[in-house]
Parts: structure tokens; sequence; C-alpha cells
């Protein structure tokens, strides 16, 4: 049977493909862009005839109703990463959160999280066969290779990309064609408070450095700071809409990228149609698995890897709280602490943690005494070595408690610095005639 035949014997449409699917299957879904939206439709629409499946997918877009009070006992979603769309349910108890490194999770699908069933969104085969992951190669990929039933969205809008993202049509069990845009991901403006980070952290970043960031204000400030850097390069898990400029000028080509030179290395985007439209057959970007782009060992064979990543906390002896705000999960560990490790063992790298200094409109200090109760530690005070807020630079690593308080106190907002110093001193981090002077 030739490849276009076989395609066609797998063509059936989402109701169809989805009664595959029996009580106790544990069910991966794509991520991100890639969400596809017509199989999940499909699986909760048949949500009251199943019980006990397990719905397991990271930051995924659009509605997820099977996390409906309704669908209790039917469907239960465990969350790697936890998106506003599963956050009341995860924080209510109905759905659960695993916390996990990103660049650990595909090693759970061989032993201790073996999935069943994927479901993911494809581009249109190509000349030989091969469908595309397109935006979202993320851990799918590797689910999809060990799954039991994989189910493929066919959607002829998603692109076609470059790198470890393609499969062939015999490796599916069914195939259900559409034609709809994708998912899209608005970054907010960013601030002018982003901007005053931004600018910090564009000082510590040298021309001809590998850069990781993420979306958001602050990377896409950050990014905005970079045009007078030469020869940057790009190994991350994620990219946003903010780096095509960078690459349309020449600032980010990968010339001095130590490990694969000239490529942007990253795993899935988040962004909108235009940068649907970039990535479309451009080899420039190299897509890659999470344990792979996320691997500090591979991170680190990166020379001058700059990570940049955010927080939610950080407490005055430099611990990071970034994924749970007090006894609330809110989001995930995602890769900060792949990056981060891995960018310290690079050769000139620099793990960076960026991040305002305040919250709730200038109410709360972010760079708090003591982490809130409950609040989980997504990466160790050993492992952090730049702090960077609207107010400067701290340096931590090898630092001791009273140089981290002295430190962190001259980043927060001026405030909340008097406040920060009278715990410090009770604390015995500092002396009570500490000879610091607050700016």
């Amino acid at each position: 049977m030739n490849w276009q035949s076989e395609y066609r014997s797998h063509l059936m449409s989402a109701a169809e493909a989805l009664r595959i699917v029996r009580n106790g299957d544990r069910v991966w879904i794509q991520s991100g862009c890639g969400t596809p939206h017509i199989l999940i439709d499909a699986l909760v629409a048949r949500g009251e005839d199943l019980h006990d499946v397990e719905i397991v997918h990271m930051k995924n877009l659009g509605p997820a109703h099977y996390t409906d009070d309704k669908f209790a006992g039917h469907f239960r979603h465990r969350g790697l990463f936890i998106g506003d769309n599963v956050r009341d349910a995860v924080q209510a108890g109905r759905a659960d959160y695993t916390p996990i490194h990103l660049s650990e999770i595909e090693a759970l699908f061989e032993k201790d999280l073996p999935i069943d069933i994927v479901l993911m969104q494809v581009s249109r085969p190509d000349a030989h066969g091969f469908v595309s992951l397109g935006t979202t190669v993320d851990c799918t990929l590797t689910a999809a290779r060990g799954a039991k039933v994989v189910i493929a969205e066919v959607n002829d809008q998603m692109p076609r990309t470059h790198g470890e993202t393609n499969l062939h049509v015999s490796h599916f069990f069914a195939m259900v064609e559409s034609s709809h845009p994708l998912h899209e991901v608005h970054a907010e403006p960013y601030t002018e408070m982003h901007t005053r980070i931004a600018q910090n952290v564009a000082k510590l970043i040298p021309d001809g450095a590998t850069l990781q960031l993420g979306i958001g204000g602050i990377p896409d400030a950050v990014l905005s700071c970079l045009g007078d850097k030469r020869d940057l390069g790009v190994h991350t898990e994620m990219v946003a809409d903010g780096v095509i400029d960078l690459m349309e000028s020449g600032v980010i080509n990968g010339e001095r990228k130590s490990v694969h030179r000239g490529k942007v290395v990253l795993a899935f985007v988040l962004g909108t149609k235009k940068l649907f439209d970039y990535i479309h057959e451009n080899p420039a970007f190299e897509f890659r698995p999470i344990k792979y782009t996320n691997d500090p060992f591979v991170i680190a064979r990166n020379d001058n890897m700059v990570a940049i990543n955010s927080a939610l906390q950080v407490d005055l002896t430099g611990q990071v709280c970034a994924d749970s705000i007090g006894l609330r999960p809110y989001s995930g560990f995602g890769g900060q602490l792949d990056f981060m490790r891995g960018a310290a063992r690079s050769k000139g790298g620099m793990p960076i943690i960026a991040l305002p200094s305040t919250a709730k409109n200038g109410t709360v200090s972010r760079i708090a005494p003591m982490l809130e109760p409950g609040a989980g530690v997504v990466t160790t005070r050993a492992d952090v070595h730049y702090v960077v807020t609207e107010h400067g630079i701290a340096y931590l690593h090898g630092k001791s408690l009273r140089e981290r308080a002295e430190a962190l106190i001259q980043i927060a907002d001026p405030n909340f610095r008097a406040e920060l110093e009278e715990f410090a001193v009770r604390a015995h981090y500092l002396e009570k005639k500490s000879p610091m002077v607050l700016a």
C-alpha cells in the first residue's frame, strides 16, 4: 500500500476516532498553539460514557471542559504545567498538579506515566507521507512514539517545520482533516517598568551570547533592548513573536553558537500567525523534543549561555518561588531550573532571574522576607546567580546569607527596604547596626 492509500484508510471523523478511548485510559494532549480542539471536543462529547480517563498535558490553550464538575469520575486532569484554563480546577482539587522539570517529563512515559492515547495536531503530509508537528514538538513527539494509539487532527494551516518534527502517516490510528486558524498567543504590551528591568538584563548580555527567553512583558522588553548586540544565538524551550525582528535585522544569527551553529533550537512556539508563517519551511529553526532542548548538559554546551527566567517571589536568602502562590499551585516548574543549571555550567554562562520588585500595584514586595507559607521552591538559593529588578542587579552565587540580604534589599522597591532590613536583622542575616546604606 502506498502512503496515499494508507492515509485515506486512516481518515475518519473526530467522533469515530475518539470511540477508541476506553475506561481507565491515559490520554496525552499536545499543548500550546498545537492544541487539537476538534479532537478534545469529540473526547468531551463522550465524557458521560467514560470513567476514570486521565487527561495529561502541559499548558494547552482554549477551553478545558473535561475539568468541569459534571465530569468528576469521568475525566481527571493531570497538569505537568498549569495554564489559566485548568488553574481553578487544580486549586479546587478537581484536577492534579505534578511538579516536574520539563526535561524529565518524557522519561515518565517509559515507566511511571505510560500513555495509551495521544491527541495531536499536524500539517498535511508531504510528498513522502510525513506530517509535521509544526508549532509544537514539546513532549508530544516522544509520547506519540510510545503510545498505543495516536490520533491526529490534520490541519492544512499548520506550518511545516524543520528538525525532529515528522511522523509518517503509517504511525497513526486515525487522522481527522480540518482547516482552521491555529490558536494564537498575543503577548501583552510591555510597560516602562518591564523596560527598566530589561535594560538591566541587557547590560549582562555580551555579543555572541546564546539566549533562552520565554513569553511576556520582560522577555519581549529584553528583546527590544538588544538591537545593538551582535551575533546572538537562541537555544530555548519556546519562542515568541519577539525574535522575528532581531532575526531579520541579523542580530540573532547564531554565528557564534558552539552547538547547532546558525540555528534557533526550540521545542515549541507560542505566538501569532506572523510567527507561524515565519517558521514555515524555515531552516533557521531546529525543533527538538524538550528532553533535548531542556537537557542541562546540552544547554551547558552552548558557550555564553544566558538564561532569563522569572519568578513570583524571591526571599532574602535567594530562594525562588515560580510555580505557586502560597499553597495554591499557579503554573509549574517549567524549564526554569533546567536552564538555570545549564547556563551555570556553560563557559561564560549567566543564569538570570528577572522580576518586577512589587506586585498588586506596588502594595506587595516580590523581594520577600520569607516565601509565603506553602510556597514551592523551584530554584534553590544555591542555584541562583543573578536576580534583576527595575532597581538593579544582585549577584548571589557564592555569597553568604548576609551578603545576599544586603544585595537583594538594594534591588527591592524603596518603599519596602526598611521593612526588609528590619526582618533581616531579626533573622540575624544582618547585624542590628548594619553599615549598609539604603539607596
